[in-house]
């Protein structure tokens, strides 16, 4: 990496991409890349398919050679995570843990027993069962930034966050790694649109926005939000009692995917009960609740406005994905520039000390950012982005309600990463007993230790060879 401070530029920049043949997140990225005129530098693709991060390579590259990019990047792809990450200034991890296949087994094989999940790859049987394929490989990964780029910054977008960047520092504790998640934007994004309705204002930026943010991923809260110095929480509340049964429904959805679009009722109704704004997606923030509560049935599903993604979606939704990867490489479309809402490349910006930035970030509990959760605990606060620092900003603590709805997870988090890194199917048959939304459908534990057994049968093929001791 090459700093022209008085261009206030930087050039030959190091990214290696595990995970670099997605077809989705990755053209989001290189989006971003080329609309950032102050880097440039070279794109690492690596991935278990080959193919799919050459299509990447050629899609990237026709990019960084259009007239209308202002950031020019050179997309290479690598054959193996040591050629891919030795010299690289910055490591991003987007991998996904087996196929769709795994992950119908992680989202509707516990539906047998009652147990309904909106998403599956965070909390509940499915992100336990995601945890078990993916947190071995996050072992190889860490093992490997330790050996050949030690002193790289490390950006994870993999589910599940917390249990991800728990086993980085668990690998290596000297890593520089956090984790990037937007589900922190789309609650701005609520806050902006009933601030402008119930203020009659227009055009508030998301990012004036100011909160502050605690918790752990997908299950993160505000305790404060303001807008130029109004204090949002009475606009909040007041828009909650006048509108509770239809929710909130946003005018402009280009963010997001229909099938994901909720009217954000578990966030008014979880507001109402705790006094605190609920930070995530309704359909995560119902997978850390008890069961018996968002997820007792599709139709309470249905009657707070959210929905079940099947994975029967997210198959046709990857056909129609791999079709526009087709397009792309063969030049039949062009990647659109336009921003896309997302902070990564700002934070690596703020990180080669291009400007400051103030963003949520997953980082360990080290520095007690939150003040009554375990410090080896990864958490979820604001922090300052600068030149090769990131400094958490201290939360606060939790409210004791909203610390005992948390506690459970961070239990389940430790049974888990044990229980993976073992294997130990004991380990798992707990986790699963002491989850919010298993635990509320009070199932026998003979009953759950079928399913744990199942549910490892049907996703072998990418776990450890030593689960075959177990099932």
């Amino acid at each position: 990496m090459n700093y022209d401070e008085k261009q206030n530029a930087v050039s030959d920049l190091q990214i290696a991409y595990i995970g670099g043949g997605s077809r989705g997140w990755a053209w989001t990225f290189m989006t971003d890349l080329a609309m950032e005129k102050n880097m440039s530098g070279t794109i690492r693709l690596y991935d278990i398919d080959m193919e799919a991060a050459g299509h990447n390579e050629r899609i990237g590259n026709d990019l960084s050679t259009r007239e209308d990019a202002s950031g020019k990047w050179n997309y290479e792809t690598y054959s193996s995570l040591e050629s891919a990450l030795t010299g690289a200034d910055f490591v991003v991890i987007s991998i996904l843990p087996g196929t769709f296949d795994e992950m119908a087994v992680d989202v509707h094989t516990p539906e047998r027993l009652g147990i309904w999940q909106s998403v599956g790859d965070t909390a509940g049987p499915g992100g336990i069962m995601r945890s078990l394929r993916t947190l071995p490989m996050f072992v190889e990964i860490g093992e490997a930034i330790k050996k050949y780029s030690p002193d790289a910054w490390v950006i994870n977008y993999t589910n599940p966050m917390t249990l991800c960047v728990k086993v980085l520092y668990c690998v290596f504790p000297e890593i520089k790694a956090f984790g990037c998640c937007h589900e922190v934007f789309g609650t701005q994004r609520v806050l902006k649109g009933i601030t402008e309705q119930m203020l009659g204002l227009k055009d508030i930026e998301r990012s004036d926005i100011h909160v502050n943010v605690l918790g752990i991923n997908h299950f993160t809260w505000f305790d404060y939000a303001s807008y130029r110095g109004i204090d949002l929480f009475p606009v909040y509340r007041d828009y909650i009692d006048s509108h509770f049964e239809e929710g909130f429904q946003e005018k402009d959805r280009s963010w997001m995917n229909s099938a994901f679009h909720c009217a954000h009722r578990v966030k008014f109704d979880l507001f109402k009960k705790y006094g605190m704004i609920a930070a995530a997606g309704d359909r995560h923030l119902a997978e850390f609740m008890p069961g018996d509560l968002y997820l007792k049935d599709p139709e309470t599903v249905k009657s707070w406005k959210f929905g079940l993604t099947t994975v029967d979606w997210r198959k046709n939704d990857l056909k129609e994905r791999l079709e526009r990867s087709r397009k792309l490489f063969e030049r039949e479309e062009q990647v659109e520039l336009k921003p896309t809402g997302e902070e990564g490349i700002l934070l690596i910006k703020a990180l080669c000390g291009l400007g400051r930035m103030v963003s949520n970030v997953n980082i360990p509990n080290t520095d007690g950012q939150i003040s009554n959760l375990p410090v080896d605990e990864v958490v979820e606060t604001n922090a300052i982005f600068d030149r090769n620092s990131i400094r958490p900003i201290m939360a606060g603590s939790l409210p004791q309600p909203v610390l005992d709805l948390i506690m459970p997870h961070v239990c389940v988090h430790d049974k888990t990463m044990r229980a993976a890194l073992s294997p130990d199917l004991e380990l798992v048959v707990e986790a699963f007993l002491e989850d919010p939304n298993v635990k509320a459908k009070k199932p026998s534990e003979k009953d759950v230790r079928s399913l744990v057994i199942d549910m490892l049968k049907g996703t072998k093929a990418y776990l450890p060879k030593e689960w075959e001791h177990w099932i």
